[in-house]
């Protein structure tokens, strides 16, 4: 990071005892904050700094309290007395030298430094891939510029500063053609039709997501601003959205009402708008014309394939439409209860009506999450039933989306992963904008060692959903797989301040702060993860862990023989047992428990081949053979 006082030389020569003032007072303003953002000052070059982090976020984040502390201390002072301020940050190798460094990092920084308007901060392409999405900052692209000294030209962005004369993001065409649905508003009083509204808000992201121009975020994202008091403004920068779609549904009987409204997000601005009094058999027709009109008006041309899938009706039957609405609504609820009456209505809704391919896609989704993720059944015949549903709903809609994707999860499961990679990719194909399909081929690829592959994918999902706990949490995962740890503890930081209830994120930063060798921090979130869960027995897995990592062998072998014999017992499995004797270094025992783990296809190959769990089992000649046996590349 380079700073830079704007028109100092000239002041030195206009009034040398007011430059070496303002000098004295930019050095004590910003020393402080450089050491609580963990950058090591280099040395000063006249009124600038060069300065180095361990991380880009943390660089970044410092340029911006850099500035946001000039900017108060220049608030109560002649304009000749202020500290005016440019920052630029570049990510690169350096050398050190004598206390120096050294390289050509260092001069694309300062060249950097010198783009920046007064006030603002730059940032290479390099920093801007590292830290976009994990800032409550817009970054704005200026293109690509040649560098004195510098052989290619750079890409450079500049930070929106949020008191600067651009209120809000600042927004590409690109921006403008990402786009929310928020929440529609229920105005019927009866809250049994909540489901209606929820349904139809989730069926407009699902209709314009058939279009290839439009970047469309999650629904799990967009259903946190239910009820929100926030502006559209924060809203569209928080998703970062360019165009918000909202409305509101009402429903009697066979009639319902449907008020929509398309806003440009940077400047709260009506683009267009419509009201719908159908009856509720036209709900399709409606449901078209607004993703056709939300295309006109963003000037996105639907290509022949995208006007028939948007036109398209899943089900003629509106009872069978209805229930399945209703099993959504259920499933979203990610609980017991919930996730089984769902299971019930999708059956229901092809009973009704037996060709209708969604309510099979439902159905493998309930019944993965019943047998996968909360243990609801028994885990094979969960899996068994998934499949068979989601290749009924195939067999009926080759161009679900979601049918694709359910088979291709399914498949993953069964550790048949170039299987399941097409099904992710053909998801993809027909639904760019499906977070969850780039979430789970994210997944995916990591198994198979493609790791820098994975991390694009899963960013592409944060991109659409960007306020998804859990895949926030696997861009973390990505980041230890590809070796950023501090990174991932970022990433984590950022996820417990946001969702501290996510009980995951403070076990998956515990391992980032043991491989890191910070003990205490690392026991401390186990506590915390504990505190949230009440799982004694994953606890003792996991604690067990930590005193292998850590060398207590004399707490962990009691602990591990303990933990063996509650297998098939409780929620410890064979490959939590193979994990505590690697980071012991036990091998025959690593080894031995690892061929045990493989039949449960409950082992995870990316995190054996790419995080340091392993590193002291990995010299070990029988490790590759791990990746045989599960037919994949190490």
């Amino acid at each position: 990071m380079f700073t830079d006082i704007v028109g100092y030389t000239a002041l030195g020569q206009r009034n040398e005892s007011l430059s070496l003032a303002l000098l004295k007072e930019h050095r004590k303003l910003l020393r402080p904050i450089f050491q609580r953002h963990n950058g090591k000052e280099v040395k000063t070059i006249g009124d600038a700094f060069l300065v180095v982090f361990a991380s880009a976020l943390d660089a970044v984040r410092c340029a911006y309290d850099v500035q946001r502390a000039s900017r108060e201390f220049n608030i109560s002072l002649p304009d000749e007395r202020r500290v005016k301020l440019r920052v630029g940050v570049h990510l690169g190798d350096v050398v050190e030298s004598e206390g120096d460094v050294l390289g050509d990092a260092v001069n694309v920084a300062s060249r950097i430094q010198a783009i920046a308007e007064e006030g603002g901060v730059c940032i290479t392409q390099q920093v801007y891939d590292h830290v976009h999405n994990k800032l409550d900052v817009a970054l704005v692209s200026k293109g690509k510029m040649s560098l004195k000294n510098v052989s290619e030209p750079v890409e450079v962005y500049s930070m929106v500063m949020p008191w600067g004369e651009e209120k809000a993001v600042s927004l590409t065409q690109r921006d403008k053609n990402k786009i929310a649905v928020l929440p529609l508003v229920n105005m019927t009083n009866d809250p049994n039709e909540e489901y209606f509204a929820d349904g139809m808000t989730e069926e407009m992201i699902s209709t314009l997501s058939n279009i290839g121009g439009l970047a469309v975020i999650s629904r799990t994202s967009a259903m946190q601003y239910k009820g929100a008091k926030k502006s559209l403004v924060d809203i569209g920068r928080e998703l970062g959205a360019g165009t918000l779609l909202e409305g509101s549904v009402r429903k009697a009987g066979n009639r319902v009402r449907i008020t929509v409204q398309l806003l440009d997000a940077s400047e709260d601005k009506h683009l267009w708008a419509q009201s719908y009094d159908r009856e509720l058999q036209d709900i399709f027709a409606v449901q078209s014309d607004v993703a056709t009109n939300v295309a006109d008006a963003l000037r996105v041309k639907l290509l022949d394939r995208e006007a028939v899938q948007i036109k398209k009706k899943h089900t003629e039957n509106i009872e069978a439409y209805t229930l399945y609405l209703k099993g959504r609504f259920l499933w979203n609820k990610r609980d017991k209860e919930g996730v089984l009456e769902a299971l019930k209505l999708f059956q229901e809704a092809f009973e009704v009506d037996p060709d209708y391919a969604r309510a099979y896609a439902g159905l493998a989704d309930a019944y993965h999450i019943a047998a996968v993720q909360f243990d609801f059944m028994d885990r094979a015949d969960g899996l068994a039933k998934a499949k068979e549903a989601a290749m009924k709903a195939l067999e009926l809609d080759d161009t679900l989306a979601e049918a694709h994707a359910s088979l291709g999860l399914n498949l993953f499961d069964d550790l048949r992963y170039e299987e399941a990679l097409r099904e992710f990719r053909r998801a993809i194909e027909l639904n760019p904008s499906y977070a969850t399909a780039h979430h789970w081929y994210s997944l995916c690829l990591a198994e198979t060692g493609r790791t820098k592959e994975a991390m694009e994918e899963i960013e592409k999902a944060r991109e659409l959903d960007p306020l998804s706990p859990m895949i926030t949490l696997n861009v973390g995962l990505m980041n230890i797989l590809n070796g950023r740890l501090d990174e991932a503890i970022a990433i984590y930081d950022k996820l417990i301040e946001n969702e501290p209830t996510f009980a995951a994120s403070y076990w998956f930063r515990a391992q980032c702060f043991a491989f890191r060798g910070m003990k205490e921090r690392a026991y401390a979130d186990l506590e915390s993860w504990h505190r949230l869960t009440r799982d004694e027995d994953e606890y003792k897995v996991n604690l067990a862990f930590l005193y292998g990592w850590f060398g207590e062998r004399e707490k962990a072998l009691p602990m591990i023989e303990e933990l063996i014999k509650k297998i098939g017992k409780s929620s410890v499995w064979e490959g939590d047992i193979a994990d505590c004797y690697a980071v012991l270094g036990d091998r025959d025992e690593f080894f031995d428990w690892i061929d045990k783990a493989i039949p449960t296809k409950r082992i995870s190959a990316a995190v054996l081949r790419s995080s340091p769990l392993c590193d002291k089992v990995k010299e070990d000649p029988r490790f590759p053979e791990i990746f045989k046996k599960l037919g994949l590349p190490y």
